[in-house]
C-alpha cells in the first residue's frame, strides 16, 4: 500500500509519512475532568478601540463593515481570544504530552482546549480574536482561521465564512488585506428582530447550546482536529441559567456548576501516541479514540442532584449514539430537553440514548440525587462505525467515553426543575410553506471529491442570492447509499417538513420536529426544510458536517441580498 502524502499548510509541500496501525492503547479513568467548566471573562477595553470598519492600519484583518453597528457596538461587552499554540497537552497518561491549537481568553482555562463563554440575548459582544498560531507551522493543519459562531443570527462579516481566513501573513479571497486580529459583533439577538418595534425578535427563536471553530477554507477538519473549537452557551429571560430565578416565567434548569458541557470527537494516534491526521485523503481519518472535553476514557465527578450536561459531536466524523449505563451494562433514563441549540417545546422524558451527527448538539438533564454515593455510571457509545462515511448500526455493550462518579451531596439544595413547557416553536403557517420558493439541493460523489449540484465549492461566487426577508424550502438530496451527510446551513434555525427513504415517507423523530441547523442526510433520504432569511444581508454557506467532505468540497456559497 502506498504511503500517503501530507500537505503542509497552503505551501503543499509533499511528506511522505508511514501507514499508521490502530491507536496504541490507553489506561482509561486515569484523568479526571474538572467539577466545573469556568466561562471566559470580558474585559474592560480592547486596545485599539473596535470599529465599525476594519482598522487596518493598526492590525485588522480587511473584513466587511459591521452591520448594525450603531444599535449593537455601543452596549456591547468586550471579548479577547487568541487561537494559539500549546505543547503540553496530555490526551491520556498513556501518551506523551503533545502540541494543541485552542482559543483561549485573557485568563487561560487550561482544563479545556479552547474556552467556554456564557452570553446573555439582550447583551452583544464584540469578540476580537487574534491569529497568534505558529506562522512556521510544519505537519498537518494551516496557522490562518475563520472562526465561525455556530449558529448565531449575526452579519456575514462576524459568521467566520471560510474565505474570511486571516493571519499576519495571509489573507483569504473573501478579505481585502491580511491582519493579526479581527473583531467579530456577536448581536445576541433572536432572530426577525428588524420586523419588531422592540428590536428584540422573537424569544421562540432564541438558541442556547451553540458552540465555535475554525473553519478555514479547504482546513476546517485538521484545524478543528487540533483543538480549535469550544463553547459558547446563550441564555434569556426564559432559559436565564439561574436555577433559582425567581420570575415566574424562567424555566429554572439546571446551572453552573450543575450546567456542564461536554465536547466528543474521534481522533487517532501513531505508534508513539502522537497526534495523527491525514488532510490530504478524501476518505480522511477515523479516529478510534474518543475525547471528551480533549481527554481520551476521563472522569466525571458529580453530586447527587440535577445534572444539565450540553452534549456536542465536533467530529471530524465518527457519529454517536450515547447511552448511559451501570458497571453491568444496565441503561439508566435521562430527560432529553433540547436538540442543536434549541430546546424542545416540552422535554422528552425517559430516554435511553441519544445519537449525535457531527456538528448536532443534545441538551439532556440526568438526575443524580436517584444514585447512593459512591454510584460509578458510564457514559457509552453503541453506534458502530468503521470509516468515515458513516455510522452502521447499534451494537452492545459498546465503548465507555466517560465514566461518572456521584461522590457528593451537594453543597445547598437543588432548587432545579424541568418543566413540562420548555420553548414553544416559532409559527409556521400552511400559507408560508405553500408560497415559499423551492430549492433543491444533491449532495454526491464526484471524481474522487464531493459535490453538491455537481459542483465543487467556490467561496467567491454565490450559488444562490435570496432577497432578504424571503423564507425558502430547501429539499436536501442524498442519493447514494454509503455515505451520511450532516448538512449544516449557517445563520438560521430551519424546521423539517418531511423526510423520505428511497420515495417512502418517514415519521419524523421528536428530535426532528424541534428547531436544527445541522440535518443528517441518510442513504437515498431526502429532507424539505423550512428556512427564514431575515434582518441581515451578506455572505454565507451551506455545506456536509463531516469535515473530510467539508475539505473535499462539499460546500457552497449562497448570499442574502
Amino acid at each position: 500500500m502506498a504511503a500517503p502524502l501530507l500537505l503542509s499548510g497552503r505551501q503543499a509541500r509533499a511528506v511522505i509519512v508511514p501507514i499508521i496501525p490502530p491507536s496504541p492503547p490507553t489506561v482509561p479513568w486515569a484523568h479526571e475532568l474538572p467539577k466545573q467548566v469556568s466561562p471566559a471573562s470580558h474585559v474592560a477595553a480592547l486596545n485599539p478601540a473596535p470599529t465599525e470598519t476594519a482598522n487596518i492600519a493598526a492590525g485588522e484583518a480587511g473584513r466587511n463593515p459591521h452591520q448594525r453597528w450603531a444599535q449593537f457596538a455601543p452596549y456591547a461587552e468586550y471579548y479577547e481570544i487568541s487561537a494559539t499554540e500549546r505543547t503540553d497537552w496530555v490526551y491520556s497518561p498513556s501518551y506523551p504530552p503533545q502540541r494543541i491549537w485552542g482559543y483561549q481568553a485573557n485568563i487561560p482555562d487550561m482544563t479545556m482546549p479552547s474556552a467556554t463563554f456564557h452570553g446573555h440575548y439582550g447583551r452583544p459582544i464584540l469578540c476580537r480574536i487574534y491569529n497568534k498560531l505558529p506562522q512556521n507551522h510544519v505537519g498537518f493543519g494551516t496557522p490562518e482561521i475563520s472562526t465561525h459562531l455556530h449558529n448565531l443570527h449575526t452579519g456575514s462579516e462576524s459568521d467566520g465564512f471560510p474565505g474570511d481566513y486571516y493571519s499576519p501573513n495571509k489573507a483569504g479571497p473573501t478579505l481585502t488585506a491580511k491582519g493579526k486580529f479581527k473583531d467579530h459583533l456577536y448581536s445576541n439577538v433572536c432572530a426577525g428582530f428588524e420586523a419588531r418595534q422592540d428590536l428584540k425578535g422573537d424569544y421562540r427563536e432564541a438558541l442556547g447550546t451553540l458552540f465555535y471553530h475554525d473553519h478555514t477554507l479547504d482546513f476546517t477538519a485538521p484545524n478543528l482536529y487540533l483543538g480549535l473549537a469550544g463553547f459558547y452557551l446563550l441564555f434569556d429571560d426564559l432559559d436565564s441559567g439561574n436555577e433559582a430565578d425567581p420570575s415566574p416565567t424562567a424555566l429554572r434548569l439546571p446551572s453552573h456548576p450543575y450546567d456542564y458541557p461536554l465536547n466528543f470527537n474521534d481522533r487517532r494516534f501513531d505508534a508513539s501516541g502522537k497526534l495523527y491526521y491525514d488532510q490530504v485523503n478524501p476518505e480522511g481519518v477515523l479516529g478510534d479514540k474518543v475525547l471528551v472535553n480533549g481527554r481520551i476514557e476521563p472522569v466525571l465527578r458529580v453530586a447527587a442532584r440535577r445534572y444539565r450536561f450540553r452534549l456536542l459531536n465536533t467530529g471530524p466524523s465518527r457519529f454517536y449514539e450515547l447511552f448511559l449505563v451501570s458497571p453491568n451494562d444496565v441503561v439508566q433514563k435521562f430527560t432529553h430537553i433540547g436538540n442543536d441549540g434549541n430546546l424542545f417545546s416540552a422535554p422528552l422524558l425517559n430516554q435511553t440514548s441519544i445519537r449525535l451527527g457531527v456538528a448536532e448538539r443534545a441538551d439532556i438533564v440526568v438526575d443524580f440525587s436517584r444514585y447512593l454515593i459512591g454510584t460509578q455510571l458510564y457514559l457509552v457509545n453503541r453506534l458502530r462505525q468503521e470509516e468515515t462515511r458513516g455510522p452502521k448500526d447499534v451494537k452492545e455493550p459498546g465503548v465507555r467515553v466517560l465514566k461518572i462518579i456521584v461522590d457528593r451531596y451537594p453543597p445547598s439544595q437543588d432548587l432545579s426543575r424541568v418543566p413540562s413547557v420548555l420553548r414553544p416553536y416559532p409559527p409556521i403557517t400552511q400559507a408560508e410553506i405553500d408560497s415559499a420558493p423551492v430549492r433543491r439541493w444533491i449532495f454526491e460523489r464526484s471524481n474522487g471529491m464531493w459535490a453538491i449540484n455537481g459542483k465543487f465549492v467556490d467561496v467567491t461566487n454565490p450559488r444562490a442570492q435570496i432577497p432578504k426577508g424571503a423564507s425558502e424550502i430547501w429539499e436536501l438530496v442524498n442519493p447514494e447509499d454509503g455515505w451520511s451527510h450532516p448538512i449544516h446551513i449557517h445563520f438560521e434555525e430551519g424546521r423539517i417538513l418531511s423526510k423520505t427513504i428511497n420515495g417512502v415517507n418517514v415519521p419524523l423523530t421528536p428530535h426532528d420536529q424541534g428547531r436544527k441547523d445541522v440535518y443528517v442526510l441518510e442513504p437515498f433520504a431526502t429532507l424539505r426544510v423550512f428556512l427564514r432569511f431575515r434582518d441581515y444581508k451578506g455572505k454565507y454557506v451551506m455545506h456536509c458536517h463531516n469535515l473530510i467532505h467539508e475539505d473535499h468540497a462539499m460546500m457552497l456559497r449562497w448570499d442574502i441580498v
